[in-house]
C-alpha cells in the first residue's frame, strides 16, 4: 500500500518591497505563525479571492449572524437612529436636566 506524500516546494520571493514584507511579519506576528505558515495562508487567500473574481462571500455560520443583525436592524422603528445623540425636546441643557424623570 502506497502512502501519497504531498510535495514540498520552496517558495522564493526576490525583490519583495519593504513594506509588504512588514505587512507579512505583521500579520505572522498576530496571529503566533511561523513566516512561513503566514505566506502559505495569504497566498492561498489571495487565490480565492482571484479565483472567485474578488469576491468575498460568508460561511453559514457568518451569513447566518449577519442576516439576524439585519433583521433586527429592520425591526428597528423608523427616526430611532436620527435621536442619538440628542436631547428630549424638554430638556435644559443648562441644568444639566436630561429631561428624563429619574
Amino acid at each position: 500500500m502506497s502512502h501519497w506524500t504531498p510535495a514540498v516546494t520552496d517558495i522564493v520571493l526576490k525583490d519583495i518591497d519593504e513594506v509588504l514584507l512588514e505587512r507579512i511579519k505583521r500579520a505572522a506576528d498576530r496571529r503566533g505563525w511561523a513566516l512561513s505558515h503566514a505566506l502559505l495562508h495569504l497566498l492561498e487567500q489571495g487565490l480565492y479571492a482571484v479565483e472567485g473574481d474578488g469576491k468575498l462571500s460568508f460561511d453559514n455560520s457568518e451569513a447566518d449572524v449577519l442576516q439576524a443583525a439585519i433583521a433586527a436592524l429592520e425591526g428597528v422603528p423608523d427616526g430611532v437612529y436620527s435621536l442619538i445623540g440628542q436631547l428630549p425636546a424638554d430638556a435644559d441643557p443648562r441644568s444639566g436636566d436630561s429631561g428624563r424623570d429619574g
